[in-house]
């Protein structure tokens, strides 16, 4: 399951994490959004201890959707040290996704 990131707790989980980190930025009113959900969740349980693998619900949270120019959703991007490695705009196959965690591990 994927973690509920937040504002405020965005920097905790995501940009001080040792980890590499996949953040999926979406909206419940979003019809790909919800197709991407679950893989996001899978991605979550199968990386436990791996990586950390969020969403954040742009509608309650746009400090950092902001900040990081997403415009479009579902948007994902993948973190390292802090800094945005990778990033998938639009649905995507889980391969996708799990690609880019891996190349950040």
């Amino acid at each position: 399951m994927a973690l509920e990131i937040t504002d405020a707790n965005f920097e905790e989980l995501v940009l001080k994490s040792d980890k590499p980190v996949l953040v999926d930025f979406w909206a419940a009113w979003c019809g790909p959004c919800r197709m991407v959900g679950p893989i996001v969740d899978e991605i979550g349980n199968e990386y436990e201890g791996k990586a950390v693998v969020g969403k954040v619900d742009v509608d309650n949270n746009q400090e950092f959707a902001a900040k990081y120019g997403v415009r479009n959703i579902p948007t994902v991007l993948v973190f390292k040290n802090g800094e945005v490695v990778d990033k998938q705009v639009g649905a995507a196959p889980k391969k996708a996704y799990t690609d880019k965690i891996d190349a950040a591990l």
